[in-house]
């Protein structure tokens, strides 16, 4: 039996980094649900977050705010690719579906820095 071939379709390096977020989405029924969490990493294109309470679903597409430390950062829509119903840590895996650009000047480029800072501050504990 022939196995099927994953291709990974990513557009470039996924960065481990926090932001808050606000994910908002109406239901099946028409309930406009809120819902807040972060990040937990950060690709070019997307980002995979953890969010708190309900998760929308698969296929829909949700309003995301990107927080700051003096509020909002950028916001943009995006599809939910998968979801991961884990009761202790929910997820959802967010495809962008426009705003790209400025997602990757300020949210994914940010994201790269505060990971590269991290690892330098790792490196500075292990010589102490």
């Amino acid at each position: 039996m022939p196995q099927k071939q994953m291709t990974d379709i990513r557009s470039g390096p996924r960065y481990i980094a926090t932001f808050p977020i606000r994910a908002e989405w109406d239901t099946a029924d028409g309930v406009h649900i809120v819902s807040d969490g972060e990040t937990e990493n950060i690709g070019p294109d997307g980002t995979l977050v953890h969010l708190q309470r309900e998760l929308p679903p698969v296929g829909s597409r949700v309003s995301l705010l990107v927080l700051g430390e003096d509020g909002e950062k950028l916001r943009v829509i995006a599809e939910v690719l998968r979801i991961e119903r884990n009761p202790a840590h929910p997820q959802a895996a967010l495809q962008l579906l426009g705003e790209t650009d400025e997602w990757r000047g300020i949210v994914w480029k940010e994201a790269e820095i505060k990971m590269h800072e991290a690892e330098n501050d790792y490196d500075e504990d292990e010589l102490s």
